[in-house]
């Protein structure tokens, strides 16, 4: 099988840098190799030496360019990608004003699949290659999502997002149609390709006591699956819970007693979190998603990081589009930066690469495949030009370690940055279209 050589400096994970010092924890090869065959990472090392145990490898050369994995959003709504940086609401506002009637849309086959290359096509655009998307209640919405990530060959997630109460009457099922509409976009679709089916309730304000068993009945029956929700994103909306709910014992317990938190629950934006919350979702070895451009523009607070990290918990980033205001995971690290300096603990770059590549991955339980450049792992790569802009450029020419000379990509570092996209194993070419 043919082999392909990509030649510029490497970043690679030895250990989590938010237990281990940074130093420590990133592998940087200042003129580094990533061997490619089929859709594995067949090695990474030093250029020299790789080149000379692969002399008939293709080389692409990336000179002083960056490699690293490709990045994984781990909490977007693809259906939201037209209102985008949509004026003046907070969260309650901003699904009654903007996402419910934008998601009414998706019914329309075409309309979905017209949506779906576009988010594919601006998210590849930026350098990531991994997404974790809720999409509307209509199964449409889900088969138009994963039918144009499998025709570009990516990795992604996604699931059928379900209410039955509290949204439009265009925009509710039934406790029964969830699930039976779940179930069967799970069989159609998990596990094919690089695919996988999410089961997604909504967050437990617009789903029915009724609702979340159902779905926490098929949460049991297919546990190799990820369910996602949304939790404890504004304070209006944790006290909405606390209304609906009167017998919970906080927001989280809103799921647990229906089965639904554990291994493989993924959990958007978790801000205003209780000392059992934070107990409970470490010992069920959930996920947590950090979503802080999201956070900041609809005003939901500022996460934990330090404290949450600290605590041992499972934490992943994501851009949180349309509610985010970008679609780029460089911005997000940028503002995730700033989110952590208004906490008083600012992240070391090594950190937020992390949580934007490994981070991520494992919030997705897929660290095994994706995340890293590691041997084995799965060919998605980014491709990061450390000098794309007049002002990152003059900056990066006083770095003297590989932070210096990173950081204000991630804090200035648009679309521009991106040199070349990589999914398993296959250069996609510009425009990211299929």
């Amino acid at each position: 099988m043919a082999k392909t050589i990509i030649t510029g400096q490497t970043l690679r994970f030895a250990a989590d840098p938010f237990h281990a010092p940074p130093e420590e924890a990133v592998l940087h090869e200042r003129q580094g190799a990533v061997v490619l065959q089929g859709d594995r990472i067949l090695a990474v090392g030093p250029a020299e030496r790789l080149l000379a145990e692969h002399p008939d490898a293709t080389r692409v050369d990336h000179g002083a360019a960056l490699i690293l994995p490709g990045f994984v959003d781990a909490h977007v709504h693809y259906p939201q990608t037209a209102i985008i940086a949509s004026w003046g609401k907070r969260l309650i506002d901003w699904l009654n004003g903007y996402t419910f009637p934008e998601e009414m849309r998706f019914g329309d086959p075409a309309y979905a699949a017209e949506i779906a290359r576009r988010y594919l096509d601006l998210v590849l655009a930026n350098g990531t290659t991994t997404v974790c998307s809720y999409c509307t209640i209509h199964p449409e919405s889900v088969d138009a999502f994963l039918a144009e990530a499998q025709a570009r060959g990516l990795r992604a997630y996604a699931g059928k997002t379900c209410m039955d109460r509290n949204a439009p009457k265009g925009l509710r099922d039934t406790p029964q149609s969830a699930h039976d509409d779940s179930a069967a976009l799970l069989a159609r679709w998990h596990g094919v390709d690089r695919l996988s089916y999410v089961i997604t309730p909504r967050f437990s304000p617009t789903s029915s006591p009724e609702q979340l068993e159902a779905l926490g009945a098929l949460w049991a029956a297919h546990p190799d699956c990820l369910m996602q929700t949304h939790l404890s994103e504004q304070t209006e909306e944790c006290a909405w819970v606390a209304e609906l709910f009167p017998d919970a014992r906080d927001y989280l317990d809103t799921y647990e007693r229906f089965g639904l938190v554990g291994p493989g629950a993924v959990f958007g934006h978790a801000i205003h979190l209780g000392q059992r919350e934070r107990d409970r979702l470490k010992e069920a070895d959930a996920s947590l998603v950090h979503c802080p451009t999201s956070n900041s523009f609809i005003g939901s607070g500022l996460f934990d990081m330090a404290g949450l990290m600290a605590e041992g918990q499972r934490i992943g980033l994501a851009t949180d589009t349309g509610g985010g205001s970008s679609f780029s995971m460089l911005r997000t690290m940028a503002a995730a930066y700033e989110v952590g300096q208004l906490r008083g603990t600012a992240l070391h770059p090594a950190q937020l690469i992390w949580l934007a590549t490994l981070g991520s991955a494992r919030a997705l339980r897929a660290d095994h495949l994706i995340g890293d450049l590691a041997p084995g792992m799965e060919a998605d790569l980014v491709v990061l030009d450390l000098a794309s802009t007049e002002a990152i450029a003059q900056r990066a020419a006083r770095a003297e370690t590989v932070w210096e000379l990173l950081f204000p990509t991630i804090m200035m570092g648009d679309d521009r940055a991106i040199r070349e996209v990589w999914s398993g194993g296959r250069r996609l070419p510009r425009p990211y279209t299929r």
